[in-house]
């Protein structure tokens, strides 16, 4: 059997994954991570939750993805560190570089250029006497190419990612951005504005896999989940043409997948250079979405850590060129 070859079973009572992985030579944390990138579909609708219930007797396809590499290689690759001690650091992440190795990217990311650093060698060996059973992080492969890695950015979304040294610190601050105890800060620069008043304005409405576009996500889509997010303009500006286009403060409280993306589209303001939420854009190479700020406890201390990344370059001449005014708190 190829990799690539779609194979099919007639599923027994149980949960998905369980049930998969007793079809194949895999492990049940390697089974979940093809569930989650989509690659299960159950009755011709693509499932992306491993715990998702089997009655009995539907009929279960599913494509085994490229297998990772056998091995992560240390990179040098420049990184601008915001913040860094024995428990953790946090990184300025640019736009174009991948968190994690994944499929065919096997170079070139975040992990790879903190593996160059040495910063993540204690990651990649099992803690003695921590039983696996305790969290899955330590099953399987896919921790092997994740290590120390407790959220992610988009690979052309910038800005401020934080990434444990230990085992220790990557459980607290996995449970910081589960229990919602971080504050998260974007700005964003749309295709369109909010409303003609300029004011603040939240949504919350649930976010899924769109369920034809696999690659996408949409609001109330596949298997949703709850989805809220704060926008505040921090300017507008409007082209010869008449067509307006914004700078936005994004304040995700929750953590779905393309979150800030998708809301924005709902408001029939997409991020500018979005190809896959709105269209490309000849003023910038990849969607305008960037990690301004951060606040997160430290998984030791417990003080709340406030860290930022500057605005970076491709954003400011963008919006500089669109005509708007920078707001003073970015010029700092």
């Amino acid at each position: 059997m190829t990799q690539h070859e779609i194979q099919e079973f007639r599923a027994e009572a149980g949960r998905l994954d369980q049930q998969l992985s007793a079809q194949v030579t895999a492990t049940r944390s390697q089974v979940q991570g093809w569930i989650e990138a989509g690659a299960v579909q159950v009755e011709g609708v693509v499932q992306t939750k491993s715990g998702f219930k089997l009655r009995g007797g539907e009929q279960v396809q599913y494509q085994i993805p490229e297998a990772p590499p056998s091995e992560v290689l240390p990179e040098n690759i420049d990184l601008e560190i915001l913040f860094e001690d024995e428990h953790m650091i946090a990184v300025n992440k640019p736009a174009g570089m991948v968190t994690h190795p994944a499929g065919r990217m096997v170079s070139g990311t975040l992990v790879n250029a903190l593996l160059g650093r040495g910063t993540l060698v204690r990651m990649l060996e099992r803690p003695e006497g921590q039983d696996t059973a305790e969290g899955e992080e330590f099953e399987g492969e896919p921790q092997a190419f994740r290590p120390g890695i407790v959220h992610r950015l988009d690979r052309d979304t910038s800005g401020v990612i934080v990434v444990a040294k230990t085992p220790a610190a990557h459980a607290k601050l996995a449970d910081a951005f589960k229990e919602r105890q971080t504050v998260k800060t974007y700005l964003a620069l749309t295709s369109g504005r909010l409303n003609a008043e300029g004011k603040s304005v939240s949504l919350d409405a649930p976010i899924g896999r769109h369920p034809v576009e696999r690659q996408r996500m949409a609001i109330g889509g596949t298997y949703s989940r709850d989805a809220q997010t704060k926008f505040t303009p921090l300017g507008s500006t409007r082209d010869s043409n008449g067509h307006w286009y914004s700078m936005v403060q994004a304040e995700p409280r929750t953590g779905r997948t393309h979150q800030i993306r998708v809301h924005l589209l709902h408001f029939k303001a997409p991020i500018l250079g979005d190809h896959t939420y709105g269209r490309s854009s000849e003023l910038i190479s990849r969607h305008a979405l960037h990690a301004w700020k951060l606040e997160i406890p430290h998984p030791i201390s417990g003080e709340i850590l406030k860290l930022e990344a500057a605005l970076p370059f491709d954003m400011l001449n963008a919006w500089i060129l669109l005509g708007g005014e920078v707001p003073p708190m970015l010029l700092k």
